[in-house]
């Protein structure tokens, strides 16, 4: 018999119908398969139990601290940076953080967050049925509690036992927590990439603005984030941040948090995100920032400052700190770049208030290095430190008009010179510092001991003087004239004018105000440390003398047309020069030099540190009216209160009738012998109303970027 044909098409029917049961027997093996796996886990949780409690015995879950971000802010409260080791981490209390994103994160990472008690069997069947079934991990079964017990206690090792302890965490933690602060706890812990711990880092990370000002797109967008933080970053991969966003909005109108024509119209939506390079560029006060840092470290130590969260209330007025940063650098010359690829000369530049010691401004260079030249820089200050010569004087009973010769000085092998090699006969101290002269205020010093003179400098503050050592010390009368064997940092010269400024009150510089911890105790709050440190009366006079160092001395090009004082300074061969001024609210010190103690040809302390200083001063004192150093209107002729009567009058009255002039004892004159003397170096007394030459600190000029030995007062060279 032959064979029956081959039917096709009853084949192919029975193909499709085979393939059907196939299909339908692989789903139920799916289906008893994901069944099995969940009893295998809950078996296994409950087996494992006392292991698990054995192997996380000593987790406390009563108090979860993450590391937090420490704040830096201005005494109004405006934040100014967070500092941070490696979470940047922003703590936000619940009521703080938008119901637009509580409910995004519950609707896409746990929407039975509110049903379950730390873990869902339900959550966990769904995700084991759908990742099986669509053959990738789809789903994550972790509810918000797991995570946040995953992310504050245990490693990210994917490992059973990991997993096991994470459970048992998780149900000791809703025993111990309301729902609302593990939500809370939770949304402060979760990473957002770029280096953004918790939602509030995230949220200045990405969109540059507080969180509670996250709008329903925004919150959208941050949700999607934590599944996978690199990949979801809309800085790494915009795309598919936008993608993610829409599923978190489905995600939401599923769980009836918003309705489907919101979800449409927030898909829509553009987000204006945070340039990273707009934010790497910002250095504005890094300098203060890292002094600031410094200071927190060395009273509460490393831990508490990059870890614990805590409120930094600091002095600085963010005005003048921009003011200063644009003066600095607009009006420095540039040279050339060092070795290190640093623009040369450098600068720097403190601002304090005299009555409490807030420093309102520090620029420590210009640039991004680590080095804060106005702290840690410790340069020679020429005739800058000559007030403390003055003061000095005037605190035993010297006036400005007493008078001291200038004439050749000699004392063994030294042999200093002025500015300008020629002497001028007897003068008064009020044209010593007009002229920035050095033998009239070597003078002074010889007169009254060079002790007495390091003495009051050392009680202003000046911390850097070399007092006891046997090779090299500060207690000889080069000095005076600011000839010293380290020198002085821009910081200590501010606080010690301070003084001058305050009537003769030291307030001790600081940037730190107050300390707050991450619950809202204060842990520190500054005291100012104040003395008096010189006379009211010696502030007064010393004031009116360098106030005419301004008007018509060495100190002109600092002139702000109302009432300021100051000093010059440039040390031998143009490698350090300065300006220290004050008015009655705001001291202001400026320095320039170049790192390897290059010289600056042609620059003094009446040149670029004067118009430095005059150009931070004309800002940052815009909004203040112009007073007296007595406090008075401008109007007024400076009265001031005599310090030998209760008689209101200028100050010119009691320097030039109560103040009478005086000469040096004649016991006390050292006579010179006629040989020293030059004759090509005329003695020329000099009326001190008139008009002073132009860049009169004129140091000798060397010839630019030559090898030069060390300056050396002891060279003979002035020092201005």
């Amino acid at each position: 018999m032959d064979k029956q044909p081959f039917n096709e098409k009853k084949s192919t029917s029975n193909h499709a119908t085979d393939k059907k049961n196939k299909k339908k027997s692989f789903g139920f093996k799916k289906f008893f398969l994901a069944l099995l796996t969940l009893f295998i886990v809950v078996f296994l949780g409950v087996g494992c139990g006392l292991v698990a409690i054995g192997l996380d015995g000593d987790k406390d879950v009563s108090d979860i601290h993450p590391p937090a971000s420490s704040q830096i802010l201005d005494m109004n409260g405006n934040l100014i940076t967070n500092i941070h080791a490696t979470e940047n981490r922003t703590l936000v209390t619940l009521d703080k953080i938008p119901a637009n994103l509580q409910n995004a994160f519950i609707a896409v990472e746990d929407n039975r967050f509110y049903e379950h008690n730390g873990i869902d069997p339900r959550g966990i069947f769904r995700a084991i049925y759908s990742n099986l079934t669509s053959g990738e991990v789809a789903e994550g079964g972790s509810t918000i509690t797991q995570q946040l017990a995953k992310n504050a206690f245990l490693s990210q090792d994917r490992t059973f036992k990991r997993k096991i302890q994470e459970f048992f965490i998780a149900l000791r933690l809703e025993r111990q927590y309301t729902k609302e602060e593990i939500l809370e706890m939770y949304l402060n812990q979760i990473y957002f990439g770029r280096g953004a711990y918790g939602v509030q880092a995230a949220a200045q990370t990405y969109f540059g603005k507080d969180v509670s000002q996250l709008d329903l797109s925004e919150c959208a967008m941050l949700a999607g984030i934590p599944r996978s933080p690199n990949y979801y970053s809309p800085l790494n991969n915009l795309g598919a941040a936008n993608e993610r966003k829409a599923e978190v909005l489905d995600q939401m109108v599923k769980y009836g948090y918003i309705d489907s024509a919101t979800a449409a119209k927030t898909k829509a939506e553009s987000l204006r995100l945070v340039n990273p390079k707009e934010q790497e560029n910002d250095n504005t006060a890094s300098y203060f920032i890292d002094y600031v840092t410094q200071e927190m470290i060395d009273k509460f130590g490393a831990d508490a400052v990059y870890k614990e969260g805590l409120k930094i209330y600091v002095s600085i007025d963010m005005n003048m700190q921009k003011a200063a940063e644009q003066s600095v650098n607009s009006l420095l010359p540039t040279y050339y770049n060092d070795a290190n690829g640093l623009t040369q000369p450098q600068g720097a530049l403190v601002a304090i208030d005299p009555k409490t010691g807030y420093i309102k401004a520090m620029v420590g260079g210009r640039g991004t290095d680590q080095f804060n030249r106005a702290v840690l820089a410790v340069r020679q200050p020429g005739s800058a430190f000559k007030p403390f010569t003055f003061a000095t004087a005037l605190e035993n009973k010297m006036t400005p008009n007493t008078t001291i010769e200038d004439k050749p000085f000699k004392l063994g092998d030294w042999q200093p010179q002025n500015y300008d090699r020629t002497f001028r006969g007897t003068v008064s101290m009020r044209q010593t510092a007009i002229n920035s002269l050095n033998i009239p205020t070597i003078r002074l010093a010889e007169k009254l001991s060079i002790d007495k003179v390091l003495l009051t400098a050392q009680n202003l503050g000046i911390s850097t003087l070399e007092l006891n050592s046997k090779e090299a010390n500060d207690k000889n009368l080069a000095a005076s004239i600011g000839g010293l064997t380290n020198g002085v940092t821009v910081l200590d010269m501010a606080g010690a004018y301070s003084a001058f400024a305050n009537h003769g009150i030291y307030t001790k510089p600081t940037a730190i105000v107050k300390v707050v911890d991450r619950k809202g105790k204060t842990i520190y709050e500054h005291t100012p440390e104040t003395k008096q440190v010189l006379s009211e009366r010696t502030a007064t006079l010393l004031t009116d003398m360098l106030e005419d160092v301004i008007t018509k001395g060495t100190g002109k090009a600092a002139n702000i047309n109302r009432p300021a004082a100051g000093k010059t300074g440039t040390t031998d061969n143009y490698q350090d020069a300065w300006f220290a001024g004050y008015t009655p609210d705001l001291v202001t010190v400026v320095w320039m030099g170049c790192d390897d103690n290059d010289v600056m040809p042609g620059i003094t302390g009446g040149t670029t540190p004067a118009k430095i200083w005059q150009s931070f001063m004309k800002t940052a004192l815009a909004s203040i009216p112009a007073k007296n150093f007595d406090g008075s209107d401008t109007s007024i002729d400076n009265p001031v209160q005599s310090v030998e009567s209760n008689a209101k009058t200028t100050a010119k009255d009691v320097i030039q009738e109560k103040e009478k002039p005086t000469k040096e004892a004649p016991d006390k004159q050292k006579p010179v012998p006629n040989e020293q003397i030059n004759p090509n170096e005329a003695q020329q007394p000099i009326d001190e109303n008139e008009p002073i030459e132009e860049n009169i600190e004129q140091p000798s000029l060397p010839a630019p970027r030559q090898n030069l030995p060390e300056p050396s007062i002891q060279q003979g060279k002035g020092l201005n």
